[in-house]
């Protein structure tokens, strides 16, 4: 059998799986459309900056020094005051009703013990039901007290160490510019592991597969023809979802986009490498969708996407390196973010290189058996 032979029977194959494709308008809107509406909405929903923290005041003293105290906490972004009460029992209740996440009460006495040299003593009250916000909450409010402290204790001298820290590659601490590489590679995975997956096991559902066999196209090439599709209508929904992150987001791309698309072949390749044994081990569409969705959420716990990998348990930390997202998603937040190159990312694009040559591997033995 002759190069030539192969080639034309893998194209005739590619060929009619993309006319089905084309067809089939319900495919092409799950793989182009879901992913933008998915990308819309997580990228808007998404926000780990917490801003506007509902606050409750009860200033007990009523002086000059506590409305100052007051303007601190006004004047922060982190904290929107909704109102003025004048019990403790107040305080409480509007954290318990869920009307407020912060509860600051000024004492009394707070100006006499300023003016006497003591330590003033602030109530901040936190809900402790939401912990991203008690988190800011408490750091935020210790830093106006601190703020406070100095400005008092050294009105009339030069402070003696000023730190000046500056944030590298994403200065305003965006969320988007963090979260939205990182769903686009998942999105990416998702889409490609399910349009593979669902693509041989409709064709099992149809019973045209068996036809196929008949026919004299080999397994393999029967394989690589139903893939390719796939990998180039991956590569169009990861250039749409690039395109809105920079457009809609506004997250600025530092680095080469072309290297990251070159990493993302092998990357690409795997997804659908792991539809395809999902396709081998399922025999309905409802089976292999709820098989993907099972491969896909120990991505994005262990992959680094929202949780370092550096605070995982130790156990965890080797799995989160045997999943070919971990890698990508360093990949794309490493160009797209901190501008790095091939220098650096040379590791990450041999790695998966690895994994798609071994779930591809995988993917034909299964599909052979499953032929045989």
């Amino acid at each position: 059998m002759s190069l030539t032979t192969s080639l034309r029977r893998t194209a005739s194959v590619a060929r009619k799986e993309f006319l089905h494709m084309f067809r089939d308008r319900g495919t092409l809107f799950f793989a182009l459309a879901i992913p933008v509406l998915e990308l819309i909405m997580l990228g808007y929903a998404v926000d780990t900056n917490v801003r506007h923290i509902r606050t409750v005041i009860f200033d007990a003293a009523q002086t000059q020094e506590s409305r100052e105290l007051l303007r601190a906490f006004e004047n922060s972004d982190d904290f929107d005051v909704v109102e003025m009460v004048y019990r403790d029992d107040d305080l409480t209740q509007r954290i318990v009703a869920g009307k407020a996440h912060v509860a600051v009460k000024i004492p009394e006495n707070y100006s006499r013990q300023l003016q006497a040299g003591q330590t003033a003593q602030l109530l901040v009250l936190v809900d402790g039901s939401e912990s991203s916000v008690a988190s800011t909450a408490l750091n935020v409010s210790n830093a106006i007290a601190l703020q406070e402290s100095l400005k008092l204790a050294l009105s009339n001298r030069v402070l003696p160490v000023e730190s000046r820290p500056r944030i590298l590659f994403n200065p305003d601490t965006r969320s988007a510019n963090f979260f939205i590489p990182g769903l686009m590679v998942f999105l990416c995975q998702m889409m490609a592991s399910m349009l593979t997956a669902n693509a041989i096991v409709r064709e099992k559902e149809l019973g045209t597969l068996e036809q196929l066999f008949m026919t004299p196209v080999r397994p393999g090439e029967l394989m690589v023809g139903k893939l390719v599709p796939y990998l180039v209508l991956s590569f169009v929904q990861f250039l749409t979802v690039a395109s809105l992150m920079r457009a809609v987001f506004q997250v600025p791309i530092a680095g080469s986009f072309p290297l990251l698309l070159a990493i993302n072949l092998p990357f690409v390749v795997a997804a659908l490498g792991i539809g395809l044994l999902i396709s081998a081990k399922s025999n309905t569409r409802e089976e292999a969708g709820q098989k993907v969705m099972g491969s896909v959420l120990p991505c994005v716990f262990l992959s680094g996407y929202i949780f370092p990998i550096e605070s995982m348990p130790a156990l965890l930390r080797p799995i989160s390196h045997v999943i070919p997202t971990t890698w990508m998603i360093d990949a794309a937040r490493g160009v797209i973010l901190r501008g790095a190159g091939w220098a650096e990312l040379w590791q990450n694009a041999a790695i998966l290189s690895a994994m798609a040559f071994v779930v591809i591997t995988l993917a034909a033995v299964q599909f052979k058996k499953r032929v045989s």
